[in-house]
């Protein structure tokens, strides 16, 4: 006898439960011909998320899994149908209709697609990770151009855009409780997709937007967006997994062990080759590659490694009570949801280990020349100004890490601060504030201030 579910989170709509309830009607794991000759593997991803890149559009574009299927030597030819869809819900609404095999997402997606999947009773695992910055980097809040705004505090009674279930919403909601704001009374919360979202803070009916990679450093790159609050302050892990069906791994882990050995290949290619990694991405998905690098590059805010580190999973424990809280789920057995026994064997133990313990570059800037095919790196922000101003128009994109978080962000739109001869770049304008209050003499400077006094 199967289980009697729980009844689904009063903040899920009739319609999206409708929704769930009736694709569980239809389909199964990966789908076979007759004869089983033929085999379809489904894969849910989101191109424009580019923290999956390694288990999305970057492997996609390489062609490592089918090449890992077609070596399997099991008499099955296999056929891969990639699915792009623009946030997680979707791709957990198939999961749980039997209609995707394998998916990526971002940790709070992640919690909501193991919630369904054992509501419904097509319950999922996360078998690896893509992407993740253990201070929380992946996610800020930033408002327009031209905002008065400069805090978070200033936030209270204004409307907010963020995408209502998402890590984003969660670095919203922590954020302001740790300023003594409450998300559901001191705002006015508007569930949006990035997209919407961006257009909205553009036409000034949001105050500020709240989002996830690559929105923040994409409209930042663009002119249309300043940030206002860096993620990582929170110092609490985001990251970006790969959801597996129960069923399907059960049935076929030869099959997701080719996966995550292919998922593996495109994390060392990213690694080895960031440039071409990004220009890669920026061609599927017509992201500018230099708003792929900030987050994808080097060092960039994301780290991308296979392995399921403990501090990740110690973090999605934590994600459990934000999403309660929205109503969103109920209470999610982490320690079930997470399964490493598919990577590690993709891997060998060995390997799985040194990733395991690997830990993130130490922050450093980064110059992109035009024309080139590798980036500058620079052990100081003055070195990096200096090189920039002595080569005016010929920096396609210029990188530095946050003086306290170590985020990466765009150098022309950081927050500058002279301290002597030193110069300090900060992501957020309350951070550098937090800086010159406790450095006498020390004050915020313009970007043009700084190059005039690094050259």
């Amino acid at each position: 006898m199967k289980p009697k579910h729980p009844a689904l989170p009063v903040a899920a709509s009739a319609a999206t439960a409708a929704l769930l309830l009736s694709l569980t009607a239809c389909g199964g794991d990966a789908s076979a011909d007759g004869d089983g000759s033929t085999v379809t593997v489904t894969v849910g991803y989101q191109s424009r998320t580019i923290n999956t890149v390694t288990a999305g559009t970057l492997l996609r574009s390489l062609g490592y899994f089918e090449k890992q299927l077609n070596s399997l030597g099991d008499g099955v030819t296999y056929k891969v149908d990639w699915q792009d869809y623009a946030t997680g819900a979707p791709i957990t609404a198939q999961m749980t209709a039997g209609k995707i095999d394998i998916g990526s997402m971002g940790d709070f997606p992640l919690l909501i697609n193991a919630a369904r999947g054992k509501q419904l009773d097509k319950p999922t695992r996360l078998v690896s990770i893509t992407g993740y910055n253990l201070r929380g980097g992946l996610n800020t809040i930033v408002t327009a151009p031209g905002s008065s705004l400069s805090s978070l505090k200033d936030l209270k009674g204004k409307k907010v855009s963020t995408s209502v279930g998402s890590a984003a919403d969660g670095t919203l909601v922590r954020a302001l409780q740790r300023v003594g704001l409450d998300a559901a009374k001191d705002i006015e919360k508007l569930n949006q997709q990035p997209a919407v979202g961006a257009s909205a803070l553009a036409s000034g009916s949001a105050d500020a937007l709240s989002q996830f990679v690559a929105w923040p450093g994409l409209l930042a790159q663009q002119g249309k967006a300043k940030a206002l609050y860096d993620g990582a302050q929170l110092n609490l892990p985001t990251f970006h997994g790969v959801t597996a069906s129960e069923d399907f791994a059960k049935k076929r882990p030869a099959v997701l062990e080719a996966f995550l050995k292919a998922q593996t290949q495109a994390t060392d290619y990213l690694d080895a080759h960031p440039v071409a990694a990004a220009e890669k991405v920026a061609k599927a998905t017509g992201l500018p590659a230099e708003a792929v690098y900030l987050y994808n590059g080097a060092q960039g805010i994301a780290t991308f490694d296979p392995a399921i580190k403990p501090q990740l999973v110690a973090a999605l424990k934590k994600d459990v009570s934000i999403l309660k809280d929205a109503k969103l789920t109920g209470d999610v057995d982490v320690d079930a949801f997470v399964d490493d026994r598919y990577v590690k064997k993709a891997l060998g133990p060995a390997e799985y280990a040194e990733r395991l313990a690997a830990t993130p570059p130490k922050p450093a800037g980064e110059v992109w020349p035009k024309g080139a095919r590798k980036t500058l790196p620079f052990a100081s922000p003055a070195a990096l100004l200096k090189h920039v101003a002595a080569h005016r128009g010929e920096v396609r994109a210029a990188y530095v890490p946050d003086a306290t978080t170590g985020t990466l962000w765009f150098a022309d739109q950081a927050v500058w601060v002279a301290d002597g001869t030193e110069l300090l770049p900060f992501v957020a304008p309350e951070t550098a504030k937090t800086y010159v209050a406790g450095h006498g003499g020390a004050r915020v400077v313009t970007y043009a201030e700084a190059l005039e006094r690094a050259s």
